[in-house]
């Protein structure tokens, strides 16, 4: 016992040294509640195209099918709300994407923090992981007391909003595990009432299928004609839901130089996004999430907002 309170004080202290906004941590075990709701979402297709997310339905929602002897899931998040945003006569790009591919800034850190549970604790096995995993990270996030799933079926927090990313580390120690905090959406409804592709369908059902953030980033197809005048400027992502939450008035801007945005990224106005090369796209946004669309997908993105 004694050992385990240590183990998970070393684990949160260092993580705080990284520059992670918290950490929580559950036993590792099978998502017993979520497992018949992703079920029912998958067979809704509320993936839409996103068929990846069919792909390891059993590891997604027991993290010992991912890493062998599995005890625990550290779940930590790191901020990314910016200090300075676009110009506001332009076509609108999430704020998750101004800086550096989170990936890459994210997966440092967690090598890092694994190194040192390992030089404190000893032989200590585990991974890494983010979005990109076969894990649900917001699922876990909300069991170690991060936060609570909200309406938007964003994770919510009350002292720093939502405008953060999730990673975790499953290893083979047994900790100390925290409990899951209470909702704090009360009655608020603005994140249903102002999505304006009604893509929350019901209080936290979302049909991703219907979001902006989907439309430009995951379809590659031609963008559907129901959206037309619905996408409120995005081109890239979309806070909307973010943006309104009341608990985001708390949010504080980040310290990660890495996500510092390229300048001329702020003051493109809708022209320079309009008349943008293919040079000028690879020049200013190497390295970024804005990579994923792709040229010709962001020129697609911008030619649908402008018709």
């Amino acid at each position: 016992m004694i050992n385990k309170e240590k183990y998970t004080q070393i684990i949160k202290a260092e993580s705080k040294r990284l520059g992670f906004l918290s950490c929580g941590i559950s036993k590792a075990t099978f998502l017993e509640e979520e497992a018949p709701r992703f079920e029912e979402w998958l067979k809704k297709g509320h993936h839409g195209e996103m068929k990846f997310m069919e792909d390891y339905f059993d590891k997604r929602l027991d993290p010992r099918l991912l890493v062998t002897g599995a005890k625990s899931v550290v779940s930590l998040l790191i901020n990314y709300y910016p200090s300075e945003f676009q110009n506001q006569e332009s076509y609108k790009i999430s704020k998750y994407a101004y800086g550096k591919d989170y990936h890459y800034v994210i997966k440092k850190k967690l090598k890092k923090l694994l190194a040192a549970i390992r030089a404190e604790i000893g032989d200590i096995h585990g991974r890494a992981f983010i979005d990109i995993a076969p894990i649900m990270d917001k699922a876990w996030a909300a069991k170690s007391g991060l936060g609570w799933m909200g309406k938007s079926s964003n994770l919510l927090t009350q002292q720093v909003g939502s405008f953060y990313f999730i990673a975790e580390l499953v290893i083979d120690l047994e900790l100390e595990y925290d409990y899951p905090t209470t909702d704090h959406c009360g009655t608020c409804t603005a994140c249903i009432d102002t999505c304006p592709t009604q893509a929350i369908i019901e209080p936290y059902k979302v049909d991703g299928s219907k979001c902006i953030s989907y439309y430009t980033i995951e379809l590659k197809d031609n963008l559907p004609q129901e959206a037309k005048g619905k996408m409120d400027d995005w081109m890239f992502g979309c806070d909307i839901c973010q943006d309104v939450c009341p608990w985001n008035k708390f949010s504080k801007s980040h310290s990660e130089p890495l996500f510092n945005p390229n300048q001329e990224l702020l003051n493109f106005s809708k022209r320079d996004w309009e008349e943008i090369t293919e040079d000028t796209f690879e020049k200013v946004f190497k390295g970024t999430p804005i990579k994923r669309t792709q040229y010709q997908g962001l020129k697609r993105n911008i030619d649908f907002l402008k018709e």
